[in-house]
């Protein structure tokens, strides 16, 4: 897993969808990554998992039956994507990772010292508490105490082990909606920032 390169892409695909027309804070920053988090506990307690086999299988209808490329193939993957992935649980932590690598992006942030560290969850931890202890840790961000790339690295690893444990392939989340992403309109969701 190569998140530098992960890191260039979400930041390069933010940029050309018009997300640093401005020159925001990191708090700024930060706190859209909680209000990702957030959208992952609405989509926990609506019980909105993916269903990544229906999308794999109607993927590859498109590719392998249907020969599908080009612009049609967009609309194809866009509408799957929607369909079987949006506003899941996995999607909005995808989300969340992702806002943190454009941030990485950003502030030019080398993340190739994370490693795959497995977090001790509480056996009765629910997902809500996951994404509360997220939070503390992302507002406990001071430049004082805490630089910001050492933040953004025990965030990233701390959902990536999470996901680990509940059978989530993050990574392959996150580059589902990285492609999704990029077939988006500029500013899409009539979104100020």
């Amino acid at each position: 897993m190569n998140l530098n390169k992960l890191r260039d892409k979400a930041y390069k695909c933010a940029v050309a969808h018009g997300w640093h027309d401005e020159n925001l804070s990191d708090e700024h920053f930060l706190c859209l990554v909680i209000s990702e988090l957030m959208e992952a506990v609405e989509a926990d307690r609506k019980g909105r998992h993916a269903d990544t086999k229906k999308f794999n299988q109607e993927m590859d209808y498109y590719i392998h039956e249907m020969k599908l490329y080009g612009e049609n193939y967009d609309k194809a993957y866009r509408d799957t994507f929607e369909y079987y992935l949006k506003d899941s649980v996995e999607d909005e932590l995808s989300d969340a990772c992702i806002r943190l690598l454009d941030l990485a992006g950003l502030r030019n942030v080398d993340l190739s010292a994370i490693q795959q560290v497995e977090y001790p969850f509480g056996a009765n931890e629910t997902f809500t508490e996951f994404c509360f202890g997220i939070c503390k840790q992302i507002t406990s961000f001071t430049p004082e105490r805490i630089g910001m790339s050492v933040n953004i690295h025990v965030v990233l690893m701390e959902i990536f082990s999470y996901c680990r444990a509940m059978g989530i392939d993050l990574l392959w989340f996150i580059e589902q909606k990285m492609k999704y992403n990029e077939l988006r309109p500029y500013k899409h969701g009539n979104k100020s920032y």
